[in-house]
């Protein structure tokens, strides 16, 4: 389980043992200390770290990047982890562990962190979304595909693990939508999922071609507490804070529009479970994962039992064009198969610790405007 964050503004998941008995806490304990004897023996890093790798984070302020250094920390230690990206840090996040400036335009810089850091894997989490990459596809080009290639690139130079997040945006009308399984056409409409299926297509060019252990999860829309970033699927953040602040949300997209979802804790435990893999197990180099699929008009009757006088208006924009482009049902039964991917959150749950964790850290603290 992911420890509770150290910022206290957003309170995104449970603390291990958090109201268990004594004798669960302590089995979960010894759980956990089993899990680290086996990712050390199956870490195989080349930078030559013994034990535990060192990680290189890009991107580490967006939705996932904090909560997956904490996850990461909690498993290897404080000084293993390296969060970078290109803005300046919180005073909170600057005290809870190694934060760096690291551009992915410049090869150079990334390469004199590498090399200075002795670093055995990078989690590429720079990108632009899919609602801001339309507003600004040049940018997108530039963030999204330059910065991939030189992530890859220096990934294969220095014989480094890479992870790569790929996105239910990565599919496209002509897909199958009900189910969309591992692989199938793509064609994406947006320069957000040509530039994830570019991604992949490179990393498995990479890996086939150079031997580069690359690895990439295609995640359904992503369930946090953060406050939304632009993504098409964050209604399902949004309605929670308009929901909790006035008992009103106005959702962009129609109330059938049934898309793949998954809480953080599931999304990061998927991606930890994925990295430390062993090569032998991945008949792939890229997975479908998802947990539940819903649709706003369901994530609505499921949020009013928590908030009974909630009403939802719909008004599709912009967003209900990508959306119908994209899958309505993930298929991820080789994940399942071939490293034992198993979610933990359906609606319910998710549900009930979002109206706590927004309640607990954003409304009750005067910040519901944020």
């Amino acid at each position: 389980m992911i420890p509770r964050r150290l910022l206290g503004a957003t309170g995104l998941v449970r603390q291990l043992g958090e109201s268990c008995p004594t004798t669960v806490a302590a089995v979960a304990s010894q759980q956990q200390q089993k899990q680290q004897f086996q990712l050390t023996r199956h870490y195989s890093g080349a930078g030559g770290n013994k034990g535990s790798p060192k990680i290189l984070i890009t991107g580490g302020l967006g939705q996932l990047g904090t909560e997956c250094a904490k996850l990461l920390r909690s498993t290897y230690g404080e000084e293993s982890v390296i969060l970078s990206d290109i803005i300046k840090p919180s005073q909170q996040i600057a005290n809870s562990g190694p934060y760096i400036f690291a551009d992915i335009l410049d090869f150079k810089g990334l390469q004199k962190i590498v090399v200075d850091h002795r670093v055995d894997w990078i989690i590429h989490f720079s990108a632009l979304l899919s609602a801001i990459g339309e507003q600004n596809v040049p940018l997108a080009v530039r963030v999204n595909i330059e910065g991939l290639h030189n992530v890859i690139e220096l990934a294969k130079q220095y014989k480094l693990r890479v992870f790569v997040p790929s996105t239910i945006g990565a599919f496209g009308p002509e897909s199958p939508r009900n189910p969309t399984p591992n692989v199938t056409i793509q064609r994406p409409k947006t320069i957000y999922g040509v530039s994830k299926v570019h991604a992949e297509l490179m990393g498995e060019y990479y890996h086939h071609k150079f031997g580069l252990d690359f690895r990439c999860l295609r995640f359904p829309g992503v369930i946090s507490s953060d406050p939304p970033g632009g993504g098409t699927t964050d209604y399902a953040v949004a309605i929670f804070f308009e929901a909790l602040k006035s008992g009103k949300y106005d959702c962009y997209l129609k109330p059938d529009t049934r898309l793949p979802m998954m809480y953080i804790e599931d999304c990061l435990r998927s991606l930890h479970e994925f990295m430390i893999a062993p090569e032998e197990k991945l008949k792939s180099r890229v997975y479908n994962v998802t947990a539940m699929s819903f649709t706003p008009e369901e994530l609505a009757n499921e949020l009013a039992n928590h908030i009974p006088e909630l009403h939802v208006s719909y008004r599709p924009d912009s967003r209900q064009a990508i959306a119908d482009s994209w899958p309505q049902v993930f298929d991820d039964s080789e994940a399942r198969r071939d490293w034992g991917w198993q979610p933990k959150y359906d609606l319910k749950k998710l549900v009930e610790l979002m109206v706590h964790d927004v309640r607990e850290n954003y409304i009750n603290k005067g910040l519901s405007n944020v």
